[in-house]
């Protein structure tokens, strides 16, 4: 076969490729690499093999070939076909010992140049060396080794900033904590034209910062407008106009407590694309907290009916349930997800949360303990725990279940808690305090409970005025509040302001008329502001 034959085969196989007929691929490609026996043309054809689904063939060509030893790409691509087959042991084995810090630094035993090799095509090419981490990495996840995984995916992300897919299992899988996070990006060295990338990292990892993250790292890139040509401002509009980016804005509204706001942003995102299966999991989130069942009920069949391999779709059947206070449909279906994927961190913790719901504390805690130990930076697991504790009356259990987010304002507001059972007004005062300068202004209704707890604690530490103000900001959130008009008819009360102590009574009793506290307490005020009347008129008279 002449060359010019050979090239223009070759020139075939790649046509077929990227037209998705990988049947063809394969019969031109076994030709060329018969005819040369090239290693160029016997990887050609290890990649259609693998293209095609011939895992088990192109491994044992790629093996036999006795290259994969020498040359990176041939190790890659056979360790790839052992993940496909999942023999992950045999995975690791191929590609070779290497040992890595905590840091994500690598060292090879076998050569020490070997694992820092530089990109060896144009700049658009992915580091060979960072692919060979990220897969060692999915290997050690897949084996249940959380910290080895998590150090190699370290090692992928520091090895070449474009392997996306490493920082995505490390946010995704809640690998790391917050300072972790941040700890590693800044570690991390991106090329002089990759700012716009650092920028888009930074919003990706957790936000429980006071001040908007999303809005602040972009802002960063409007102030490089005087340095920045036409084309580069046009790549930085889209980018703040990107479904991705919208989508980590979103889940910032939902750490916020602002779930309208985050509900009409998904809603749009959804509109834009339909299938963005970040966008749909924050909109499941905000329908839950705002009670929109009918959505949620819309969206799971949709789900189900498009995705029926992915546990995202059964957590949102799940959801629904939830939704509907039908917990043991919704615990059967949370269990379905994290039997389709153990990974997915949302759908332990609804599974755990159906279980409390029930007051089943023991099965809940067992479940919240896993998923503390499979998503070690994940806090909510611990802070459920810890909330646990408090149902049962174990407030010291309660305290000492500290958490991995020492920034996210429910946490303070559950030590606030704690220390309010525990007689420790003046602790539970700082607590509160701590909560409500975390949240961004305005309030949303998710903290009118804070700002009551708030309330009760001046109350109790006889500070009536303060205590008063803190009900009517709690009213101005919610008026379906029973302890909130409650709270605040005592306060009255206690300041010996029986009309407005009996006007709040009758608020509550009208929510809730079986209410014992309120009855009593409204019988009570009621013959105070009947003694303090004929007090006053025999003075008037006396006078």
């Amino acid at each position: 076969m002449r060359e010019q034959e050979t090239e223009k085969l070759r020139a075939v196989v790649r046509d077929c490729v990227t037209k998705h007929l990988y049947s063809s691929a394969i019969f031109f490609a076994d030709k060329v690499a018969a005819f040369t026996k090239e290693p160029a043309d016997i990887y050609m054809l290890a990649q259609a093999l693998f293209l095609g689904r011939h895992y088990r063939r192109a491994f044992h060509l790629l093996h036999s070939s006795k290259i994969v030893d020498r040359d990176l790409r041939f190790r890659y691509l056979a360790a790839k076909c052992l993940e496909e087959l999942k023999d992950w042991h045999q995975c690791l084995n191929i590609l070779g010992d290497a040992n890595v810090d905590e840091h994500g630094n690598v060292y090879d035993r076998n050569d020490s140049n070997l694992m820092y090799l530089d990109k060896g095509g144009e700049d658009h090419e992915i580091n060979i060396a960072s692919a060979i981490c990220f897969l060692r990495g999915k290997a050690f996840e897949a084996l249940e080794n959380c910290v080895q995984a998590r150090k190699w995916y370290k090692a992928a992300i520091r090895a070449d900033p474009l392997c996306y897919e490493a920082l995505e299992c490390l946010i995704d899988n809640h690998m790391l904590t917050c300072e972790e996070e941040a700890s590693l990006l800044s570690s991390i060295q991106f090329g002089p034209q990759d700012g716009w990338l650092s920028s888009f990292y930074s919003c990706l990892i957790k936000k429980y910062d006071k001040e908007n993250v999303v809005e602040a790292n972009f802002g960063e890139l409007e102030k490089e407008r005087s340095t920045s040509t036409t084309s580069d401002l046009s790549f930085i509009h889209t980018l703040k106009t990107n479904t991705d980016l919208l989508a980590c804005k979103a889940e910032y509204y939902h750490q916020c407590g602002e779930y309208q706001k985050c509900f009409e942003l998904t809603s749009f995102l959804l509109e834009k694309d339909t299938f963005h299966l970040k966008s749909t999991l924050v909109h499941l989130a905000a329908a839950m907290e705002l009670g929109n069942s009918n959505e949620l009920y819309l969206l799971a069949c949709n789900l189900v009916k498009d995705y029926p391999q992915k546990a995202l779709s059964w957590f949102s059947v799940g959801c629904y349930y939830y939704c509907i206070k039908k917990y043991d449909q919704s615990r059967r279906y949370f269990s379905k997800a994290t039997n389709v994927d153990g990974n997915f961190p949302p759908a332990w913790i609804g599974y755990g949360n159906a279980y409390s719901a029930q007051d089943e504390g023991d099965q809940a805690m067992s479940i919240y303990r896993t998923a503390a130990r499979l998503f070690p930076g994940c806090h909510l697991p611990t802070l459920y725990i810890g909330m646990e504790y408090m149902r049962t009356h174990s407030y010291k259990l309660a305290d000492q279940a500290k958490t991995i987010c020492p920034s996210d304002p429910l946490v303070y507001n559950e030590l606030g808690v704690v220390a309010y059972q525990m007689k420790d007004y003046k602790k539970a005062l700082w607590w509160f305090q701590k909560t409500l300068a975390q949240i961004p202004s305005p309030l949303g209704e998710m903290w009118e409970p804070t700002i009551v707890n708030l309330a009760h604690v001046y109350r109790k530490l006889k500070m009536y005025n303060e205590a008063i103000s803190y009900y009517e900001k709690a009213l101005a959130l919610s008026t379906r509040s029973v302890s909130t008009y409650a709270g605040l008819a005592y306060a009255y009360h206690l300041q010996d302001n029986f009309t407005a102590a009996i006007t709040y009574y009758h608020k509550a009793l009208w929510i809730k008329p079986d209410d014992q506290f309120c009855t009593e307490m409204l019988s009570l005020a009621l013959a105070d502001e009947c003694h303090n009347n004929i007090d006053t008129e025999r003075i008037k008279a006396y006078v």
